[in-house]
C-alpha cells in the first residue's frame, strides 16, 4: 500500500472541505500535503484525521496546512435543532463554554436560548 493510498481519507477529508491551494506528491515512501485551511478548526480535522490513521507522530507523512482565517477558531452555521450548549461541545468539548459564543456573536444574538437555523456564528479563539 502506497502513502497516497494509506491517507486517502485525510485527502477526503480536503476535498470536503474545499481545501485551498492543495498539493499533494509521494517521494520516497513520503507523502506530502499543503494546502489552506478556512480556519483552525478545519487545520485540526486534517491533523485528527492523520492522527488517527498514521499515529501521533507519522514518519511516512509531510503535511504543511496553513489557515486561511486566523481570526476566528471557525465560522459555524446554525442547524435544525442545535444550542449553543451542542455548538460549544463540537467546538471546545465543553457545553459550559456556550457563553464564549453568545458574547462573540453579541451583534446578532440577544438571547442564547433563541438561535436559528442559517444564522453564522463566529466561534472565537480561546
Amino acid at each position: 500500500m502506497t502513502a497516497k493510498e494509506k491517507y486517502q481519507p485525510v485527502l477526503d477529508l480536503g476535498k470536503a472541505l474545499d481545501i485551498k491551494d492543495g498539493d499533494v506528491i509521494e517521494e520516497n515512501g513520503i507523502l506530502k500535503v499543503k494546502g489552506t485551511a478556512k480556519t483552525q478548526y478545519e487545520k485540526n480535522l486534517l491533523w485528527d484525521k492523520i492522527k488517527e490513521i498514521g499515529g501521533q507522530n507519522p514518519s511516512d507523512i509531510m503535511a504543511n496546512i496553513k489557515v486561511a482565517d486566523e481570526s476566528v477558531y471557525h465560522r459555524h452555521t446554525v442547524k435544525s435543532g442545535e444550542t449553543l450548549s451542542k455548538i460549544a461541545k463540537q467546538y471546545y468539548d465543553s457545553p459550559s463554554k456556550y457563553q464564549v459564543i453568545f458574547k462573540a456573536n453579541s451583534d446578532i444574538l440577544k438571547n442564547p436560548d433563541l438561535i436559528h437555523p442559517g444564522q453564522e456564528l463566529i466561534i472565537p479563539n480561546l
